[in-house]
């Protein structure tokens, strides 16, 4: 079957750098990745772009676009902003009604968001939430409705700055070693928040450490590390 990742951040560059080299592996693959941005994060994570003079709001999300939509193509993703407004982020009914719509159009087999804690950002668990709402209401939560429905996909959480504070256990490595290049590339396009780059980089270091430990596999040299919220259904182990 052809995977299709669905990646909901609550930021315009929350998907680069928790998960563009999962997306990357993916589209790689032949699969095909939608990344889907809540908000720009025009207030609240676009810090050096107000360090210029008469800065304003429609400029930032300009650029917030164009920097995220440049790191999609890097990862062969599409990306599309909802422009619900961050800290706090907004979630109207009319806005889970359109997430809902997204889900059921694109039809994805695997979904991929923010873990639900997160002490450090108040946008994160509310997308974290709201996806997780969409989603089962798109599968008619389990149950044969009135509506159109699609087969549940595969949920996931991908790593928070601060995991330890997060309760975030990941169960998942996925190896990015043979699209590093590829995330490093999306990561340079987040030039509005470059300070990140290193630590994202590094993170994926030492994730494949941890990865190389579990699976004895040598050759893994960066990794991703996501939390998966489902249990596996086999027809034998």
């Amino acid at each position: 079957m052809t995977k299709k990742i669905l990646v909901v951040g609550a930021h315009s560059a929350d998907f680069v750098w928790r998960a563009a080299g999962t997306i990357a592996t993916i589209t790689s693959q032949g699969g095909s990745a939608s990344v889907v941005a809540l908000s720009y994060g025009e207030r609240g994570e676009s810090g050096e772009l107000w360090k210029e003079p008469n800065q304003t709001v429609e400029n930032v999300k300009r650029i917030r676009h164009e920097e995220a939509k440049a790191a999609a193509e890097a990862v062969g993703a599409e990306l599309r902003c909802l422009d619900l407004g961050d800290y706090p982020l907004n979630m109207t009914d009319a806005a889970i009604e359109q997430l809902i719509g997204i889900f059921q159009d694109f039809q994805p087999n695997i979904v991929l968001t923010h873990n639900p804690v997160d002490p450090f950002n108040p946008d994160h668990p509310v997308a974290s939430q709201i996806v997780q709402k969409a989603r089962l209401l798109s599968t008619g939560a389990g149950v044969a409705s009135a509506f159109k429905r699609i087969t549940p996909p595969e949920l996931y959480f991908f790593e928070p700055h601060q995991p330890e504070l997060c309760d975030f256990k990941p169960n998942v490595f996925v190896d990015i070693t043979p699209v590093m290049e590829k995330k490093t590339k999306a990561m340079d396009a987040m030039k509005a928040q470059s300070y990140l780059h290193q630590y994202y980089s590094e993170l994926a270091s030492r994730r494949a450490n941890h990865a190389r430990r579990i699976s004895g596999n040598a050759d893994i040299k960066f990794a991703e590390a996501h939390f998966r919220t489902l249990p596996w259904v086999v027809a034998s182990l």
